[in-house]
């Protein structure tokens, strides 16, 4: 016993030692990425599953730099950003796994969610569509479209219920950090936009119309159709000023424009089927608008799905230690809002 009781003794105060200077015990790193592997998560009651890729943690520079070609305004200024470990959707919800949500079991009318549902059926959902709404632009294996950012909310909701697992939008910077994939180049693989065809459908191949999601290459972690195909909705409120109030000496942890009780605006990044190669770049951020849901005939105008927005769709990420402003964070969005 004497032979091992110096020998545990010192393990013990250097990790006493590690503990007092960086105040963790040095097995959480370990046990993260022990956690982040890439997994299939298959919807209950259903013969549908989507794939989950892992993202690891880090430090990046967000946003564009000026003498970048195609920059918009709202691009800057540059800023530093920590981003927690997660895990993000491999490719966009499809028809296949969006339907499971709403289609067989169609909201009638705007029902009063409680505060807290004990399962997923006592979350609301989409009311009957006005058109197809897939504008005949396919289902299977096709990314959703036209819907607004308080149905992907509320699928996200609906699918945390479901599965037990904490799913959501992404943050814009969590979604920025993905698309990035450790890079600082104008798109994960370079700046030359002639390249973007291998990665993307956008205007240049597309042939005006959305395609099955992950077709073409994926980015090195694994995340297909991340720029192109369709525009995919963050969390977030937009603000085209929003990068301005965030600190420039230090980075920030995962900062987020908490969405509002308005219909408009909100984040889509990552370009569509419609856009030109430099809205598909990483730092490109666009707000939605009411011409997105222009000829909707219905008084009031329907808060689930978009008439003129064939190009927007989403896919959900998965945290392993939620932020605290985002913690219970729902869609506050209601038949009444302007």
């Amino acid at each position: 016993m004497r032979r091992w009781i110096k020998p545990l003794a010192a393990a013990l105060t250097l990790l006493a030692a590690y503990v007092a200077v960086v105040g963790v015990v040095p097995v959480r790193a370990d046990k993260e990425k022990a956690e982040l592997k890439k997994y299939t998560e298959a919807i209950p009651g259903s013969k549908v599953s989507f794939e989950m890729v892992p993202i690891p943690g880090g430090t990046f520079v967000m946003g564009s730099p000026d003498d970048e070609k195609g920059r918009g305004g709202d691009e800057g200024p540059q800023h530093s950003v920590t981003i927690r470990p997660f895990y993000m959707g491999a490719r966009e919800v499809t028809w296949d796994e969006f339907d499971l949500f709403w289609r067989g079991r169609p909201g009638k009318k705007e029902d009063v969610e409680p505060e807290k549902p004990k399962d997923s059926d006592a979350v609301t959902r989409p009311t009957p569509p006005y058109a197809d709404e897939t504008f005949e632009l396919g289902r299977d294996g096709f990314p959703v479209i036209c819907i607004t950012h308080h149905t992907a909310m509320q699928y996200c909701r609906w699918l945390a219920l479901k599965t037990g697992k904490s799913y959501r939008l992404p943050t814009e910077s969590e979604w920025e950090y993905a698309a990035r994939a450790g890079t600082k180049t104008a798109y994960f693989y370079g700046d030359d936009p002639k390249k973007l065809g291998e990665y993307a459908w956008y205007s240049a191949n597309s042939e005006d119309r959305t395609h099955k999601v992950g077709t073409k290459k994926p980015n090195p972690w694994g995340l297909y159709d991340i720029y192109g195909n369709v525009m995919e909705w963050c969390i977030d409120s937009y603000d085209p000023k929003f990068y301005l109030g965030l600190p420039k000496d230090k980075a920030v942890l995962c900062p987020v424009n908490l969405p509002r009780p308005t219909r408009f605006s909100n984040t889509a990044r990552g370009g569509s089927w419609a856009d030109d190669a430099d809205l598909c770049r990483s730092a490109s951020r666009r707000g939605s608008t009411r011409d997105w849901i222009k000829l909707d005939p219905q008084r009031p105008q329907s808060i689930w799905w978009l008439t003129s927005a064939e190009f927007v769709g989403f896919r959900v990420v998965r945290v392993l230690e939620e932020y605290e402003e985002l913690k219970g964070v729902r869609s506050k969005v209601t038949r009444e809002s302007k």
